[in-house]
């Protein structure tokens, strides 16, 4: 089945417009810094918002006939964690928002807790969107881990013993890391109940 076309509103690029493909749209934005872009369904979807501006990215506008479903933004990376106990045994990755293909992974880390590997989910895409040169958003679903990322501070009650030692010392290396580096990649809440769950998911609910 041939794959549906869309269509690629540019804000802020070289040059701002809607692209009927997405090597069109990626000439605009590649290397460009802080692009602004999204993918839509439709053409007149695509009209609506380039009219609308960048704040577009975080609305539905439904008067315009854009679907809660169709507002994430693509291309983009999303990260997720799984923990079974709190504290209990712990992990996290990162995959394509698109595809759902991994792209990072850690753990089981055998005491830790959902906040912090959704914390050092964040950190980690971001430095692996640092690492590559990608200008594109990181989605979580976890308002605590922005906060946290925010601060530049895991804010985690948990008590440190032998078995979490190396995972605390990992939290240290992330924080550390955040006041060490700058981002450009804007790190946006996942909207589950618009959206579903968020593509990183284990699947263990």
């Amino acid at each position: 089945m041939a794959e549906k076309q869309k269509f690629y509103v540019v804000w802020k690029g070289r040059m701002p417009g809607i692209y009927p493909s997405w090597d069109e749209c990626r000439k605009q934005i590649d290397g460009f810094e802080s692009a602004l872009y999204k993918s839509y369904k439709t053409n007149n979807e695509a009209r609506a918002a380039f009219e609308k501006g960048p704040s577009a990215l975080q609305s539905t506008q439904k008067k315009n006939n854009i679907s809660p479903a169709g507002t994430f933004i693509v291309p983009s990376i999303c990260v997720d964690a799984a923990c079974s106990g709190n504290p209990g045994i712990m992990e996290y990755q990162g995959v394509e928002t698109a595809t759902r293909k991994r792209i990072f992974y850690a753990g089981p880390f055998p005491e830790g807790t959902n906040n912090i590997g959704e914390f050092l989910g964040i950190v980690h895409g971001l430095g692996y969107l640092k690492k590559y040169n990608l200008r594109v958003p990181l989605y979580t679903d976890s308002a605590t881990a922005i906060a946290w990322v925010r601060k530049k501070k895991a804010n985690t009650k948990i008590e440190p013993s032998q078995r979490n030692a190396g995972l605390l010392l990992l939290i240290k290396r992330a924080e550390a890391w955040l006041h060490e580096n700058t981002w450009e990649n804007p790190i946006l809440k996942w909207e589950t109940a618009d959206w579903g769950e968020i593509p990183a998911d284990f699947g263990r609910k």
